[in-house]
């Protein structure tokens, strides 16, 4: 499972002009399945996303995780980040587990991070969205769960 961080000040998803999620400050991760992945990598990642310290503490350090500052966290699908793009000018897709995994284990995925968190927002699996954010920063991470 791959999950690309942003910190923002605000973020917000919207499919075919209707607000489907919204935070303030926080979290957006794009998030992707990749074949294989199960309730470890599910687990794991939860982990990561709630635990990873990438807000500032009283001395301006990267020193508080999400679960500190009690920020919003907006989990949006997004399988072309386990694209295989390491040859030719087209993103294979292969290394994407099928639409019907995917959606499974992030479902799964906001599940358990509801159960852990206050604050989780989410896109619509599989739909066109708008994603629009302001990234604090900027700060952007790559995760992974294996």
């Amino acid at each position: 499972m791959i999950a690309l961080i942003q910190r923002v000040t605000r973020a917000q998803v919207d499919v075919a002009g209707e607000t489907v999620g919204r935070i303030g400050a926080g979290l957006l991760a794009l998030v992707a399945v990749q074949p294989g992945d199960g309730e470890p990598q599910a687990q794991r990642m939860v982990e990561r996303l709630l635990g990873y310290r990438v807000f500032a503490d009283e001395a301006g350090k990267m020193n508080k995780s999400l679960s500190d500052t009690k920020g919003g966290l907006l989990l949006v699908s997004q399988f072309t980040l386990a694209a295989d793009t390491r040859q030719g000018m087209r993103p294979g897709f292969s290394t994407a587990a099928t639409p019907a995994e995917g959606e499974r284990w992030f479902n799964r995925l906001v599940e358990l991070a509801r159960n852990r968190h206050p604050r989780v927002e989410i896109g619509r699996f599989g739909a066109h969205m708008k994603v629009s954010l302001v990234n604090d920063g900027p700060v952007t991470f790559w995760l992974e769960a294996n």
